[in-house]
């Protein structure tokens, strides 16, 4: 069975990816069990290599999330092209994932916005018994896409998540807690209901 792709995106692939990377996976595998779910991360100016920026691992392991192993990577139009769903950081980052994969339009989206979409989306309509994975979430995809003339659009504060690369702890404080608040109904959608 085609496991459900999702892809974050950020800039340097080192705090607001890698941060919801793993908080995804792991929610997501809890539902829907090991292998049913991958999600990875990359960055439009990813610094390649590098593993998890220090402040953002430790408020990322504060969770109870795992933050071993992981390495930078640069965003692809393969990757975005093989992806189900495609969650950024900010709406900007959603612009360039769309620039290099036009396609993309139909499933990218701001993770913060993505949050307010589906929590707009009946939690009957949300649940298909019997369904995989990645038909659930291409589904919910369609569902959040169909709610966009429905509600209000947010601001750009509001759906983007802040950048703390290179900033005080209180910016990574202010990113994990951005997050933290959106993580709930995103993986209540994605999620086996």
């Amino acid at each position: 069975m085609t496991p459900a792709r999702i892809l974050t995106v950020c800039t340097g692939n080192v705090c607001r990816s890698p941060f919801l990377e793993r908080a995804l996976q792991t929610d997501l595998e809890r539902s829907w069990g090991v292998g049913a779910v991958e999600v990875s991360s990359a960055g439009t100016g990813a610094l390649a290599g590098h593993p998890m920026e220090e402040q953002a691992r430790v408020l990322l392991e504060g969770q109870g999330y795992a933050a071993d192993r992981f390495v930078a990577r640069h965003l692809t139009a393969a990757s975005v092209a093989e992806a189900d769903l495609v969650l950024t950081a900010t709406r900007a980052h959603r612009g360039k994932v769309a620039m290099l994969h036009p396609k993309a339009l139909r499933y990218v989206f701001a993770f913060r916005e993505f949050a307010e979409l589906v929590s707009g989306v009946p939690p009957e309509r949300l649940s298909v018994p019997g369904e995989s994975a990645r038909d659930h979430v291409v589904r919910v995809v369609a569902l959040a896409a169909a709610q966009r003339g429905a509600r209000a659009p947010l601001s750009d504060e509001e759906a983007d998540i802040v950048d703390p690369y290179g900033r005080g702890p209180d910016v990574f404080d202010r990113m994990s807690a951005q997050i933290m608040r959106s993580l709930p109904a995103v993986t209540r959608a994605l999620g086996r209901s």
